[in-house]
């Protein structure tokens, strides 16, 4: 599938792959079990997220990854669009994001509008942009822990998709983040 925008992807998984628990708990993730806490470099950053965000011109999120974000305090994604595959969720059922019924639906309505870089989220979802070929990159903090079980972004895959290393960086407390460039896409 070509397209005029790339999909960015930054994830916290567990050093297993996983990036929930088969339930949805990130208790693992966030520290603790307050889902919603925003973790910490050690040095009071968020590991790089802010600035990923601000560099992005809209969100494609799977119904699950909504349903986690929406209740938090503070949304974390102010002043950009948001786009949500849901084929239960209501349209206009929260004015911060637009329901897309399906993965075709919500390709076109981010080509349409025009975005360049899309910020995907949720498993579902990034597997689908994966298969699709719209990614262009992956940000994935391992936190140390394994969970042994639970909800991966991968599966399977019409073919490899080669994956070009453009930097490792570690913190405080053992969380390891690696940057892949997805070689067969072209920019």
């Amino acid at each position: 599938m070509s397209a005029s925008f790339t999909g960015h992807v930054f994830l916290g998984m567990s050093v297993d792959g996983f990036i929930a628990r088969l339930d949805g708990d990130l208790s693992w993730l966030t520290g603790d079990a307050e889902v919603g806490s925003a973790p910490d470099d050690g040095e009071g950053g968020d590991f790089g997220f802010a600035e990923f965000v601000a560099g992005i011109d809209a969100l494609v999120m799977g119904r699950g990854t909504y349903d986690v974000i929406a209740p938090f305090g503070e949304w974390p994604y102010q002043g950009k669009p948001v786009h949500v595959l849901s084929t239960t969720l209501e349209a206009g059922a929260d004015p911060r994001i637009t329901v897309h019924r399906s993965f075709d639906e919500a390709v076109a309505a981010v080509e349409a509008a025009g975005y360049r870089r899309v910020y995907v989220d949720g498993g579902r979802t990034v597997h689908a942009f994966l298969r699709a070929g719209l990614v262009a990159d992956l940000t994935l903090s391992r936190v140390p822990v394994l969970i042994g079980t639970g909800h991966t972004p991968f599966g399977e895959l019409a073919a490899d998709v080669p994956l070009e290393h453009v930097r490792t960086q570690t913190f405080r407390g053992g969380m390891v983040q690696s940057t892949y460039r997805v070689a067969t896409v072209s920019r």
